[in-house]
């Protein structure tokens, strides 16, 4: 594993296990980040800069915050594009395909702070400023955070895309995100999911070898340690790209089935999760 830093160019292990190659730049050396921003990315130079210099450094420094990204083995400008704006950015160099869950492992591996907030590639804060302050204080345990272990977003669609089907589909889908979690189950969309490093790993992270229904999984793994709250605040806007795709009945089954196997098996049904950009 291969380091770049402003002060210090070296070898180090971190695992001894994982063969990616990582390139950092670290404000962090000396001192703990009240939170970490892990983003995972595969071939997204398309869409990336746009939302990932949202998060300026101006921001990071305001807020003590540190950026992460962990790329899955691009082949196009996600890497350059991540090195602009990230603090650290960890590149997958095996053969093989890495999951989703792979790639927020690694991110939280290398994270300094005792806060994962697990942002997608596609994803941006409706209200950044808001999303910043109110992970600043589940960080510091303030006010309604003192017990809650993670924190479950909202979802919509980015407006300039958005129909009347991405509306309603998560109207639905957030409430029922709530709904699990009323009952005990434990649901938290993968879009954005920000967990406090004790309950991460005493939950046993993201299951690597979970394709797709990973974030389902670990929240559901979580709520049997600790609580999950449901924060409408923490709203985020995503491309409905894959909606477009293959469609919302489709693309529900589909989930539904890995689901499904994810708690009977501890596995996912599908063998692969296909980029859609």
């Amino acid at each position: 594993m291969h380091y770049i830093n402003r002060a210090y160019t070296g070898q180090l292990d971190i695992i001894g296990k994982n063969p990616q190659q990582i390139n950092i730049t670290n404000r962090f050396i000396d001192n703990k980040a009240t939170f970490s921003l892990i983003m995972p990315v595969y071939q997204e130079s398309k869409i990336l800069e746009e939302h990932i210099s949202k998060f300026t450094l101006e921001l990071r420094n305001k807020y003590n915050c540190e950026l992460i990204v962990s790329d899955g083995g691009s082949t196009d400008d996600t890497v350059a594009i991540a090195s602009k704006y990230a603090d650290k950015v960890i590149i997958h160099t095996d053969n093989r395909r890495q999951t989703i869950s792979e790639g927020r492992n690694n991110g939280a591996m290398i994270a300094n702070s005792d806060i994962f907030v697990f942002i997608n590639g596609d994803t941006t804060p409706v209200n950044l400023i808001e999303y910043i302050e109110l992970i600043t204080d589940f960080a510091n345990q303030e006010k309604k955070y003192v017990k809650i272990g993670a924190l479950a977003c909202y979802v919509s669609a980015f407006p300039y895309e958005e129909q009347k089907k991405d509306k309603i589909f998560n109207i639905i889908y957030n409430n029922y995100v709530r709904l699990l979690n009323l009952i005990g189950i434990g649901m938290g969309r993968g879009e954005c999911q920000v967990v406090r490093k004790d309950i991460f790993y005493r939950a046993g992270a993201y299951n690597n070898q979970i394709v797709a229904g990973e974030d389902f999984d670990l929240y559901r793994r979580i709520s049997k340690i600790a609580k999950i709250k449901v924060e409408k605040k923490l709203h985020v806007y995503e491309s409905p790209r894959r909606f477009r795709k293959y469609g919302y009945v489709r693309t529900i089954i589909y989930w539904f089935l890995n689901a499904l196997y994810v708690m009977l098996f501890n596995k996912s049904l599908s063998k692969e999760w296909e980029a859609v950009r």
